[in-house]
């Protein structure tokens, strides 16, 4: 009797062993991205460096692809998170696939139209019968330069609208066009950057007309599906907590979000010399944030590290940099991860100005804030 005492105790620790680590076990997630490795996703990285999605339980793999496949995969469960636009949320929906916006990424709409300085455009209005490249006539391009013709009493039909793919930089340097539909935190500054070297043709100046000083419309965010939303808000809220911890932290220190980053892009100009500035500039804010500063301070504080940064750096070198600091100004607000009913509006009527939507769908539930971190914090809880 004590010997099979013994071994029934033994059997039960061995039990209570195993069901503890079962339990820890991180859970295997892979988390879908619409570009390749690019400064444009730090904030992923650094809530993947940080130990945040560890933190949750999650153990996270990133897929990169085109933003239709990702929607496909998470619409059909194969894949339960990612990032995609709020346009493209609404086209599915309005197709049947169940899918559903999150996290309110982008605060400010990434896409603008640029002139050279020779074009003699003053205003959108000026574009009226003109030549503009753009990538192709899909996407977060097509829709926005819509919603800023729309803006400045035109359509599609009282401009020329070119295909180039995305090839801006090179088709505008080299006098193709002199207007181009961009993503105005990349390629005004590569263009800039060639300007500067004097390796742009003729152009000597740029100016960019974004659409969020025109309309403001959805932009990126996470997705996931109706299924996980019901069947593990969990798991849904733990995603959007880590990746608003991650924003968060890229936002007030945007020369560790640079360092960690690193790791994830091949290429990232990264020589000794900058290497060493930015790991000071990260240690002095690090301080700086315990102080608790505003957010305009805080805004300060990345404008000064930028010009100090470039008076140590030439542009080529810092050109990353500057993509990450102009990225934050779209990311940035007084509330992180907030979807603006009036936002998805807009983009829905901007789509049926397109022809792109034949009927209205329930924007309601293409949305959801119930996962933003910062209106949970401010609800009080049953």
């Amino acid at each position: 009797m004590l010997r099979k005492s013994i071994l029934v105790l033994i059997l039960m620790v061995l039990i209570g062993v195993l069901g503890a680590q079962a339990q820890s076990a991180p859970r295997d997630l892979t988390f879908f991205l619409t570009y390749v490795p690019n400064i444009q996703f730090a904030p992923i990285y650094v809530a993947l460096e940080k130990g945040y999605f560890a933190d949750a339980g999650l153990n996270i793999t990133l897929q990169s692809g085109d933003e239709p496949d990702g929607i496909n995969l998470i619409a059909a469960n194969q894949l339960q998170f990612g990032v995609a636009s709020g346009e493209q949320i609404i086209a599915a929906r309005a197709q049947g696939r169940p899918v559903k916006f999150v996290y309110g990424w982008y605060q400010k709409y990434p896409i603008g139209v640029l002139v050279t300085n020779e074009s003699g455009f003053k205003t959108p209005a000026d574009l009226k019968g003109k030549p503009i490249g753009i990538p192709g006539l899909f996407g977060a391009s097509y829709t926005g330069v819509i919603a800023l013709l729309s803006a400045n009493n035109l359509t599609e039909k009282d401009v020329q609208l070119q295909t180039i793919g995305y090839n801006a930089p090179q088709v505008v340097c080299v006098g193709a066009v002199q207007a181009a539909v961009v993503y105005v935190n990349n390629e005004p500054l590569q263009i800039q950057d060639s300007i500067d070297k004097h390796d742009c043709g003729s152009v000597t100046g740029i100016t960019v007309f974004p659409v969020s000083s025109a309309a403001d419309m959805v932009s990126n965010g996470i997705i996931t599906n109706e299924g996980t939303l019901t069947n593990d808000p969990d798991l849904v809220a733990a995603v959007v907590k880590a990746f608003d911890q991650g924003l968060r932290d890229t936002i007030n220190n945007p020369a560790e979000a640079y360092l960690l980053s690193a790791k994830y892009i091949d290429g990232l100009p990264l020589p000794d010399t900058l290497k060493a500035a930015l790991q000071q500039a990260s240690s002095d804010q690090v301080d700086f944030l315990k102080t608790s500063p505003t957010r305009a301070a805080i805004n300060q504080s990345r404008a000064d590290l930028l010009s100090k940064l470039s008076g140590q750096f030439d542009g080529t070198t810092l050109l990353q940099m500057q993509v990450l600091m102009t990225s934050i100004d779209l990311w940035d607000a007084d509330q992180l991860g907030y979807s603006d009913p009036a936002s998805w509006q807009t983009t829905e009527d901007t789509l049926t100005k397109m022809g792109l939507l034949t009927a209205p769908i329930d924007l309601g539930a293409a949305y959801t804030n119930q996962f933003v971190p910062s209106l949970l914090e401010a609800t009080p809880q049953p």
